[in-house]
């Protein structure tokens, strides 16, 4: 290669590398901007509204729910500027948004809590009325305060902490889901990232006869039970009192369904939240598999539990493994050829609640300095 040439070459990616790195700088000032008044005003919009809550809770979580969503349509907004999108397969789960369920989702990067932010954006109120289970850990970041205010569950996760957590999570469930009107919970079976309980998982499923995982890992069964027991309804024989996957206009009181939910990146690649904010990958393509199952056809506890569970996450290493050979997930039962939805988000609305974020900021910011001088 000519000198020219080479350092013509070299100039150009130095330049590129340059642009990438002021992009990042300039994304991650405005995310601690929008952080800044964003946080800060949800709390202070939670306090102002203190008597609404004694005199019309239903009203009081209804509103906190819309600020709510809104939040999570900023983080939302940090992947769709980046370019990262989502293309949705399986069922439509948009037809039960206004029904009880919950979301069993594999992990692999905390990418995957922002994937799902974007995505259930336009599935109706269920972000606005949803639960997450998540990581105590996360309970000390910049969001922590947000999900303590909205009644999101932490849990330590070990086997010194299991049994203890347990009661606390039947106790949170019974104390704050349906008092908030919470129609959808988010959880993480698999208790943690892949790439750090693949191999333990690998070796129990070799002691105990269980099929060997690499995409996913054997879930934990714990809290699943304690949902399940804690919010289905039973009938009087003792079944639960679930819908039909094949009418989704049924109605019953209590959970009613479990959406199946996978997760998969191209490559096998996931985006983790540095990525996310930062937007130094290339745009990318994540691709979201649902599938229903009524509540009446899930086994409520015990060993029979434990195997169901297992078999949907054995499903889930079929439909990733079909992913990484072909781009695709396979058909669903029935079908010829697997269809998938491109999900997107309306820009305008996106500038809105983060304009709407700002102008909060400069009003609470303006309130509370003339407090200030009113009393000092």
């Amino acid at each position: 290669m000519p000198r020219d040439a080479s350092m013509a070459g070299s100039t150009e990616e130095a330049r590129r590398l340059g642009c990438v790195l002021l992009r990042g700088l300039l994304r991650f000032v405005f995310m601690v901007l929008n952080n800044l008044v964003a946080i800060p005003s949800y709390v202070c919009y939670v306090l102002a509204l203190q008597p609404l809550r004694l005199l019309d809770p239903p009203r009081f979580w209804y509103l906190e729910g819309i600020m709510y969503k809104w939040l999570l349509g900023m983080v939302a907004s940090w992947g769709w500027s980046a370019g990262y999108t989502v293309m949705e397969w399986g069922e439509d789960i948009r037809a039960i948004s206004e029904d009880e369920a919950v979301m069993l989702v594999n992990h692999q990067a905390t990418g995957d809590v922002c994937t799902l932010m974007m995505c259930l954006q336009d599935k109706g109120q269920a972000v606005a009325q949803m639960m997450w289970l998540m990581d105590h850990i996360f309970k000390y970041t910049n969001f922590g305060i947000v999900s303590l205010i909205h009644g999101d569950f932490f849990i330590r996760q070990g086997k010194s902490h299991r049994d203890r957590q347990l009661l606390l999570l039947k106790k949170h469930l019974e104390n704050n889901y349906r008092s908030r009107d919470r129609k959808w919970i988010v959880l993480f079976p698999e208790g943690g990232f892949l790439r750090k309980r693949r191999e333990t998982s690998q070796a129990f499923a070799k002691k105990n006869n269980l099929p060997f995982l690499t995409h996913v890992t054997l879930p934990r069964v714990g809290a699943t039970g304690v949902l399940l027991s804690t919010l289905v309804v039973r009938q009087e024989n003792g079944s639960p009192a679930g819908g039909d996957a094949r009418c989704p206009d049924s109605k019953s009181k209590g959970l009613q369904w479990i959406i199946d939910t996978t997760i998969a990146y191209p490559k096998a690649e996931p985006i983790d939240i540095q990525t996310w904010i930062l937007g130094y990958r290339k745009p990318t393509v994540t691709h979201v598999h649902y599938r229903i199952f009524p509540i009446k056809d899930v086994p409520l506890e015990g060993d029979r539990l434990a195997d169901w569970l297992y078999q949907r996450f054995i499903e889930k290493e079929g439909l990733l493994a079909h992913f990484y050979e072909t781009g695709a997930f396979p058909p669903a039962e029935g079908q010829k050829e697997a269809v998938s939805r491109e999900m997107t988000l309306s820009s305008v609305w996106l500038v809105l609640i983060q304009s709407f974020a700002f102008l909060s900021g400069y009003m609470w910011y303006s309130i509370l300095q003339y407090c200030y001088h009113c009393l000092f």
